[in-house]
């Protein structure tokens, strides 16, 4: 997989697009860019002067509104491993505008600048964005509900995304997967940057509707997010884990050739670092997911949400006490109905000593949710 550099060239899918310039010059100097991959760090630069203007320009306008906004009403966070369905469960709960906000694509990578930038920019640029993601054919625009892990990211470089861009140091951010190993105050600088985003997106839309949050990572850190947001609800969706395992290897073999800065990892590395990251987001959730208040869980199987989405939604709904699904019934019927063309990816059969190794690493989560083995 490593010998062949697949989209090389492309600079299309980089979340660093949204960095400044002393950040940048920051990350560049702690990792290192390898030369098959110089264009890429050239145009990373080129942008990142454009943000460092624009960031002075936000912070100027916005910073004291943002420094005194509260975020009143406690997000509702979509969790769950990788391909297991979250951006699914995500995009169908986005679809009640009545009574939720969320983040967009352009917010997610362009958190320092979005709210003088995004007007402006999500029309200039709109044809710079595929209409699917790289690694299914779900729909892809600046407009879409996206995952919120590359805001703090990019506020912070505490997030184990920076070790796709930078494999020889994965291990080092892999530690900010769970922050069971980070310090006080690396701790303390993830929740003042996440906050901080949640703000400004709280001063665009208002308190009136809460956010609702989508992100892997955060299957990790429930422990965190309670002690910001107490009043947090989650919902965390699980799918087959042979599935699992078969479409994140996918994901690595389509969207992660957009974003690597050094030379890729081989196949072998990848497999054990999904093995093993699947293991640490499990451990940490497993722990702690008892911490979360009566009626703020609601757990799906992917599956049940895929033969019947609206009465899955009544159903988490019903078990989170949100109101108004009445309301946002016909609504998400004619959202499911639009997807009725949609291509699932289809995969060949994984080898017996695969599924032997899945099922001995991840034998828990076969169990816990009644997965064949």
């Amino acid at each position: 997989m490593a010998d062949a550099i697949k989209h090389r060239w492309s600079i299309q899918h980089n979340y660093l697009a949204g960095i400044t310039a002393g950040d940048w010059l920051r990350l560049w100097r702690e990792n290192g860019v390898d030369a098959l991959y110089w264009h890429r760090a050239l145009f990373i630069t080129a942008v990142s002067l454009l943000n460092s203007f624009y960031r002075r320009r936000e912070e100027r306008l916005h910073h004291d509104a943002i420094a005194r906004t509260e975020v009143t009403a406690p997000p509702l966070f979509v969790i769950g491993h990788w391909r297991s369905g979250t951006t699914h469960l995500h995009n169908l709960l986005a679809q009640d505008t009545a009574q939720f906000a969320f983040a967009n694509t352009y917010q997610v990578v362009n958190p320092h600048t979005f709210l003088c930038t995004e007007e402006v920019n999500t029309r200039r640029f709109a044809a710079l964005v595929p209409d699917k993601r790289p690694m299914d054919n779900v729909a892809l625009s600046f407009q879409s509900p996206q995952e919120d892990e590359f805001a703090p990211l990019l506020l912070t470089f505490l997030s184990p995304y920076l070790g796709i861009s930078f494999p020889r140091r994965e291990d080092y951010y892999e530690r900010y997967l769970t922050f069971a190993d980070a310090s006080p105050d690396e701790i303390a600088r993830w929740k003042a940057g996440f906050l901080w985003f949640l703000k400004k997106l709280t001063l665009k839309y208002g308190n009136d509707r809460p956010l609702v949050l989508k992100s892997p990572t955060h299957t990790a850190r429930i422990k965190l997010l309670l002690e910001l947001f107490p009043g947090a609800r989650f919902v965390h969706i699980h799918r087959d884990p042979y599935t699992v395992f078969q479409s994140f290897q996918h994901y690595y073999d389509t969207a992660m050739w957009h974003t690597y800065l050094q030379r890729p990892p081989s196949a072998a590395a990848i497999n054990a670092r999904i093995l093993s990251r699947y293991t640490a987001l499990y451990d940490a959730y497993c722990a702690q997911r008892d911490l979360i208040p009566a009626g703020h869980f609601h757990e799906i199987r992917f599956t049940d949400l895929e033969r019947d989405p609206v009465g899955e939604m009544r159903t988490l709904y019903d078990k989170l006490a949100l109101p108004g699904f009445a309301e946002f019934e016909l609504t998400l019927s004619r959202y499911v109905a639009s997807l009725s063309d949609y291509e699932k990816n289809t995969f060949a059969p994984l080898t017996s000593e695969w599924r032997e190794r899945v099922a001995r690493e991840w034998r828990r989560s076969f169990e816990t949710w009644n997965y064949p083995i």
